[in-house]
C-alpha cells in the first residue's frame, strides 16, 4: 500500500528498517549485486550522503555563482594587499574561502559523476568547476611575487602585528624560500595559463587507453572467445590455465604495439613539459624541481632505488616460491598475477568486514576508532557496484564536511582490504581536518600513501594471528606479499624508468617507441630475474610502459614506494603495543601540511633520509617470504596444498 502508515506494517519490517546498513545486511546470507542496477535504484543506506555538501543541485548552483562572484572580487582586494597585515589577511582570507568552497563544489560535481558517469549533467558541472580554478589560479599569479617583494622580515612584523595571518605563515615561508625559482608577475601568469593544455597528453593517453584503442580478439582454451578491453584484460591476466593468461598478455601487449609511435609522442610531450617547467623556474632538473617545493631531498629518491636493487633477491625468492606452488616448469611474467593458492571460498559480508576491520585497527585507540564507527555509521562510504558506476575505490576529504569513500565491494578478502585502504585515507583526512586550519589541512602526496598502507599492516596481522585455517592464511600472504610487490618492487621500478625517461630529455634526446621499449624491457628483466632464470619476460612486455597512466603525472610513483616503507615502520612499532609509537603515528595524522613531509615523518621517529627504515621494510617482505615457505612446507606434510 502506497505511503502506508507506520502502524500498519508487520512489527519485523518496523525492526529492520530501525537497524542501520550494517546491522540489516547482517541479516542478509549473501552479499547484494546492484552491479546492473541504475543509480537511483540502489538502497540509500548503501549510498554516500552526498547531500551533506548539498541538499540538491539547485543549492550548488547558487553556491557556483557566489563563488564566480568572490573569484571577481579578488581585484579589489589585490590592490595593495601587502602595504599591511589587515589588508594581507583580507586578500588571504577571500582566496581561503574561494578555495575551500570551490573543493566542495569540485568534490559534489566529482563524486556524482563517479557513481553515474553516463549522466552528462555532472561532466558539464565538472568542466565549470575546473574552467574556473584555472581562471583564479592565473588571476591569483601576483601573489607569489609580491609576498617575495614583501620579504619575510617585513612578513614576520605582519605575523606579530595581526595572529590571524598565521595559519597562512608556512604557505608564505615556502614562496619565500622559492625565491630562485618564481617568476615575475607577467611571466608567472603566463605561466600559469599552461594548466589549460599541460593536461593534454595525458588526457589523450587515457582517452587512447580506455576508450578508443581498437582491441583484439583472443581465443581462451574452452573457445571462448573475448574482446580484450581494460576490464577482460585484468581479470583474465589472473586466469587458473597458463596458456590463457599467456594468450591474454601477449595479445594485449602486441596490440598495444601497434600505438607505440603514438604514446611515445604523447610520452616526450609531457616530460618536455616537465622540463620546460623546470627550465623556466632555474631547476637543474626534473627530480630536483618537483621535489623542491615539499623539500625533499633527490638523495631520498636515489636511496629508493639503491635499496631496493640490494633485496631484488627477495622479490626472486617469492617469485621461484610462486612457481613451486603453480607447479610450473618455468616461470613467466604473465604468471605474476595469478594467485598461488587454490580458490578460497571466504568472503566477507560488508558487516563482517567491518568488524574485522575495527579488531585490527584496535591497537590505534578509542581516538581512532571514534570516527571509524562514523565512516560506518553516518555513511560517509558508497558501498556496492552499480550500473554508470566507476570501477575501483578511492577517498577524498572535504573540509569541514566528512570524507567521502568510493567502494565498489564484492565481498572477497581484497574487497576488505581495500576498504581499510580507504579508510586510512579517510582517517587522514578526518584528523587532519580537525586539527588544522583550512590553509595546512592538506597533506601532501608523499605521506598520502602511509595511512592507508598501515591499515593493510594491521589487517594482515589481525588476521594471521586470529585465522586457524592454514590455507586461508597462505592465502593472506600471497596476496599480502603480491601487493608488496606492485607497491613497493614495482613501482620503485616504474620509478627507476621515470628517472630514466626525464633524464634522456634533459640530455636533449627525444623519447622514442624503440628507445622506451628497450629501456622499459631492460628494467622489468632486471627486477624479475630474467637472466637468472627466476622469471621469464619476454619481448612484447616492452610496451607495458605504454598503459601505465601514472608516467604522466611528475614523479609520482615513487611516493607509493616510501609510502608503505615508512607506514610499515610505523606500524609494527604499533602493533607491538608502543603507545609512543601511536601517538606519534596519530600526531601524522593530525599535521595535514602544517610540515614539510620529511620533518613530520622525523617527529613520529621514521627518518628517510636514513636507510633504516628501508631496510627494515625488505627485510620484512624477506621474513613473511619465509613464512610463507613455512606454511606450505606444513600444508603439503598435510596433504592439504
Amino acid at each position: 500500500m502506497k505511503n502506508a502508515p507506520l502502524a500498519f506494517l508487520p512489527l519485523c519490517v518496523i525492526l529492520l528498517l530501525a537497524l542501520p546498513a550494517a546491522a540489516q545486511e547482517d541479516k542478509m546470507d549473501k552479499i547484494p549485486d546492484y552491479s546492473l542496477k541504475a543509480r537511483s535504484e540502489v538502497p540509500v543506506e548503501h549510498t554516500w550522503k552526498i547531500e551533506d555538501l548539498y541538499v540538491s543541485e539547485t543549492d550548488w548552483q547558487a553556491e557556483k555563482e557566489a563563488v564566480i562572484g568572490d573569484i571577481a572580487a579578488i581585484d579589489e582586494a589585490a590592490r595593495g594587499w601587502t602595504n599591511s597585515a589587515a589588508a594581507m589577511k583580507r586578500l588571504f582570507d577571500l582566496v581561503s574561502s574561494i578555495q575551500l568552497r570551490g573543493t566542495r563544489l569540485y568534490s559534489y560535481a566529482s563524486h556524482q559523476s563517479n557513481t553515474d558517469m553516463a549522466n552528462t549533467r555532472f561532466q558539464a558541472m565538472l568542466g565549470e568547476i575546473r574552467t574556473g580554478f584555472v581562471q583564479m589560479s592565473a588571476k591569483l599569479s601576483f601573489m607569489q611575487p609580491d609576498i617575495l617583494a614583501l620579504g619575510a622580515e617585513r612578513f614576520a612584523a605582519y605575523l606579530r602585528q595581526e595572529p590571524g595571518l598565521t595559519p597562512f605563515r608556512f604557505g608564505v615561508e615556502r614562496i619565500l624560500r622559492e625565491r630562485e625559482h618564481v617568476l615575475p608577475g607577467e611571466q608567472q601568469r603566463i605561466a600559469a595559463l599552461t594548466g589549460l593544455f599541460s593536461g593534454v597528453p595525458a588526457d589523450a593517453s587515457g582517452m587512447l587507453n580506455n576508450v578508443e584503442l581498437p582491441r583484439t580478439e583472443v581465443t581462451l582454451a574452452d573457445g571462448t572467445r573475448v574482446l580484450l578491453d581494460q576490464a577482460a584484460y585484468q581479470r583474465l591476466r589472473t586466469a587458473k590455465n597458463p596458456g590463457d593468461r599467456s594468450r591474454v598478455m601477449k595479445s594485449f601487449w602486441e596490440n598495444q604495439k601497434r600505438f607505440e609511435n603514438t604514446f611515445a609522442i604523447l610520452q616526450d610531450g609531457v616530460v618536455k613539459a616537465h622540463w620546460f617547467d623546470a627550465q623556466i623556474r632555474r631547476h637543474p632538473d626534473c627530480l630536483a624541481a618537483r621535489l623542491f617545493s615539499e623539500d625533499i631531498s633527490p638523495e631520498v629518491y636515489r636511496q629508493l632505488i639503491r635499496q631496493v636493487h640490494a633485496f631484488l633477491p627477495s622479490l626472486q625468492r617469492y617469485l621461484a616460491l610462486k612457481q613451486k606452488m603453480l607447479g610450473l616448469p618455468e616461470f613467466r611474467y604473465e604468471d605474476i598475477y595469478a594467485s598461488a593458492v587454490p580458490a578460497v571460498d571466504k568472503t566477507f559480508t560488508f558487516a563482517e568486514a567491518r568488524r574485522v576491520i575495527e579488531a585490527a585497527l584496535k591497537p590505534l585507540g578509542p581516538d581512532y576508532a571514534a570516527p571509524l564507527r562514523r565512516a560506518f555509521d553516518e555513511r560517509w562510504m558508497d558501498i556496492y557496484p552499480n550500473k554508470g558506476k566507476e570501477s575501483g575505490a578511492y577517498s577524498g576529504g572535504v573540509y569541514g564536511v566528512h570524507p567521502y569513500i568510493k567502494l565498489n565491494y564484492n565481498g572477497d578478502f581484497d574487497a576488505v582490504s581495500t576498504t581499510a585502504h580507504e579508510l586510512g585515507h579517510a582517517m587522514h583526512s578526518h584528523f587532519s581536518d580537525k586539527t588544522q586550519p583550512f590553509p595546512t589541512a592538506d597533506y601532501t602526496t608523499f605521506v598520502a600513501e602511509i595511512a592507508s598502507t598501515f591499515n593493510e599492516h594491521l589487517l594482515v596481522r589481525h588476521l594471521l594471528k586470529t585465522e586457524k585455517d592454514d590455507l586461508f592464511k597462505l592465502y593472506l600472504l600471497d596476496s599480502y606479499l603480491d601487493g608488496f610487490r606492485g607497491t613497493l618492487f614495482r613501482q620503485t621500478l616504474f620509478a627507476e624508468f621515470e628517472l630514466a625517461m626525464h633524464r634522456r630529455v634533459e640530455a636533449g634526446q627525444t623519447l622514442t617507441a624503440d628507445w622506451l621499449n628497450a629501456a622499459y624491457l631492460e628494467l622489468t628483466r632486471k627486477y624479475y630475474g630474467h637472466e637468472q632464470g627466476i622469471c621469464r619476460v619476454d619481448d612484447y612486455i616492452q610496451s607495458e610502459w605504454s598503459g601505465i597512466p601514472h608516467f604522466y603525472m611528475d614523479y609520482y610513483v615513487f611516493q607509493y614506494s616510501t609510502g608503505i616503507i615508512a607506514s610499515l615502520a610505523l606500524s609494527d612499532s604499533v602493533a607491538r603495543g608502543d603507545r609512543g609509537a601511536r601517538d606519534g603515528y596519530l600526531e601524522v595524522l593530525k599535521a595535514g601540511g602544517s610540515d614539510y613531509p620529511l620533518n613530520i615523518l622525523k617527529k613520529a621517529g621514521v627518518d628517510m633520509a636514513r636507510p633504516e627504515p628501508y631496510v627494515a621494510a625488505l627485510k620484512r617482505f624477506d621474513s613473511l617470504v619465509g613464512e610463507m615457505e613455512r606454511l606450505v612446507a606444513r600444508l603439503k606434510k598435510q596433504k592439504k596444498f
